[in-house]
């Protein structure tokens, strides 16, 4: 049985649901480092699709740390850990 990538792991909704930010983001353009980000992902020879999912990867990073944290949004971290994919957020 091969293993599904992490990013296909758990709950569709949260998935579709941090997608649509990510969709919202690039929509704005706000931040604009999202679609910065999305064009570079894309020139490295990521799919379109897959840099959307690692970029709501590093939605997900940030809204896990404001409700862990219980502190506002830390948009630095969350452009540092955007400027890093396709690496995990970590910080």
């Amino acid at each position: 049985m091969t293993k599904k990538p992490k990013y296909e792991e758990g709950n569709p909704r949260l998935k579709e649901a941090f997608l649509e930010v990510v969709g919202n983001q690039l929509d704005a353009n706000d931040p604009p480092e999202t679609r910065h980000t999305l064009d570079r992902l894309i020139a490295q020879g990521i799919s379109e699709e897959e840099a959307k999912l690692y970029i709501a990867q590093a939605v997900c990073y940030e809204v896990f740390n404001v409700l862990k944290h219980k502190q506002p949004s830390d948009q630095a971290r969350y452009i540092r850990n955007l400027q890093h994919l396709p690496k995990e957020p970590k910080e």
